[in-house]
């Protein structure tokens, strides 16, 4: 089966025997793209998240099929080491990871909540940013939350 989309703004193209593969194992395994985490495999804990045409999807139980023609971002298509998005540049600011391994996945979350809510309330968090962090840094990642809002509002103004 073959299927064409665009990642991290570019387009691409695989054949793959099985559409109802996971999207994040073709995203590690066939696009060499490593920031995406396996968590759970039951889209249970977020580690997987990535951005389907904007909408957060958890990678792990979406078949690569329903990307035909879409366009995805990854960790990787969400800003760039001279550019960060502002969500990267607030957990920067903020000093969040402490492992780092769940942490792509609540970037992606949090940048898809930003599309939706510019300025989130803690409850608007609370009830959108439900992945999972065994390290619980979850006070640092609200304020990272908080700070990205300011940065991507003073930066689209």
């Amino acid at each position: 089966m073959k299927i064409s989309f665009e990642i991290n703004n570019q387009s691409t193209s695989i054949d793959i025997e099985d559409g109802n593969t996971p999207l994040l194992w073709v995203i590690r395994d066939v696009l060499d793209l490593k920031g995406t985490k396996f968590g759970c495999g039951k889209a249970a804990c977020g580690a997987c998240t990535i951005m389907v045409n904007g909408e957060e999807v958890r990678s792990c139980s979406y078949a690569v099929k329903f990307v035909e023609g879409k366009k995805v971002t990854t960790i990787e298509g969400l800003g760039s080491p001279e550019n960060p998005h502002p969500v990267q540049q607030a957990w920067i600011e903020e000093v969040v990871p402490q492992c780092g391994y769940c942490q792509p996945g609540f970037m992606m979350a949090t940048a898809a909540l930003l599309e939706k809510v510019p300025n989130p309330t803690d409850e608007d968090i609370d009830q959108n940013i439900i992945n999972i962090c065994r390290c619980a840094t979850y006070y640092r990642m609200r304020k990272a939350i908080h700070r990205a809002a300011e940065i991507k509002n003073t930066t689209n103004n």
